[in-house]
């Protein structure tokens, strides 16, 4: 029996305000099924572009179109820079992701930086920042530094921030800069391994090469943007390739930093939901802060009867995640004020 909560059965009792569409984890590569680097999970490398046409298919069918789409990283797979093939294969899923009659969301995960440099992306048709919202009179909320960040209203009181969790990384930097070298130290602190890709005997498991994490620079900026949430009492969905609530993923797939971007986070009463990719496997958990931590399934790893992508519906007292294929549905309330002292 399928347990799974209707979004329809809610809606009949409170009209959704808007909708928008989270899929995660492409990877396109024009190549064979091949499988992950534990060789426990298939890889559909070839189908991933027919479940992204099926996705962009049904987003555009949808009576109540979403107001976008939140594309959370790894678009094409690292596969595609061995073969040359990186620039062909993003133009691929890119001409698909054309057919969608609402504006996408790009995250940048690591399987951009596996192909392409920073600066590659930064001048490519994944960097989407143009979409991004100004507020006036807080230049404090304009990102300054060199990260892939922005923030967005796509309705009145809800404010989308979109952050780059390879803002330290050592992957897409020039070697030679000091960036890259801090950012290995930082990685060689914590992973002694000769592998840099290898979690195995850490205590902190997240401090691979294939993660990365948030600048103290970025983490301000998420501040004050919040900060001006909260005044403006604005409901906030925050999206990230890297996951940062460990009760919701792998130990190995969180950001490096994630405590520091909590600690922002839970410092605020705004943030409703959190979405992020990376683990493939999915996951969800929501904080004791009432923030609901949603990592949805790969496509990568969707088999080609089923599907992976979802379509959230927003009212004024929840959201209302329905997903297909193996994206489990679910129902995210928001949490209720906290109340003042005596």
């Amino acid at each position: 029996m399928d347990d799974k909560p209707s979004p329809g059965a809610v809606s009949e009792s409170s009209e959704h305000l808007f909708s928008f569409g989270v899929i995660a984890d492409i990877q396109y590569a024009n190549l064979e099924d091949g499988y992950n680097y534990q060789r426990t999970r298939r890889r559909y490398y070839r189908h991933s572009l027919l479940h992204l046409q099926g996705a962009i298919e049904h987003w555009n069918r949808e009576s109540s179109p979403p107001c976008c789409v939140l594309q959370l990283g790894d678009i094409i797979d690292g596969y595609n820079a061995q073969y040359k093939a990186s620039e062909k294969s993003l133009e691929l899923v890119m001409n698909v992701f054309q057919r969608l009659k609402v504006p996408v969301h790009h995250t940048w995960g690591n399987h951009e930086f596996y192909n392409f440099s920073r600066d590659y992306l930064t001048n490519s048709k994944l960097n989407t920042k143009f979409l991004e919202d100004q507020i006036e009179h807080h230049p404090e909320t304009v990102p300054t530094g060199s990260f892939y960040a922005y923030h967005f209203v796509p309705f009145p009181k809800f404010r989308f921030i979109l952050l780059d969790s390879y803002d330290l990384s050592v992957l897409g930097v020039d070697q030679s800069s000091p960036k890259y070298q801090q950012c290995l130290k930082m990685l060689k602190e914590h992973n002694p391994n000769m592998e840099l890709n290898s979690p195995q005997g850490l205590s902190e498991p997240q401090f691979v090469q294939f993660n990365g994490g948030f600048s103290q620079e970025q983490l301000n900026w998420l501040n004050e943007v919040l900060t001006f949430s909260d005044t403006n009492q604005e409901k906030v969905v925050i999206v990230s390739h890297l996951p940062i609530y460990p009760e919701a993923s792998d130990s190995v797939c969180l950001a490096w930093n994630y405590r520091d971007a909590l600690a922002v986070i839970w410092s605020h009463e705004c943030v409703v939901c959190f979405f992020a990719g990376h683990t493939h496997d999915g996951g969800y958990s929501e904080d004791p802060f009432g923030v609901h931590h949603i990592n949805v399934e790969g496509v990568i790893e969707t088999a080609p009867d089923s599907q992976a992508f979802g379509t959230i519906y927003v009212y004024p007292d929840k959201m209302m995640l329905k997903g297909s294929g193996r994206v489990t549905d679910r129902i995210m309330n928001y949490r209720k004020e906290k109340p003042f002292p005596l």
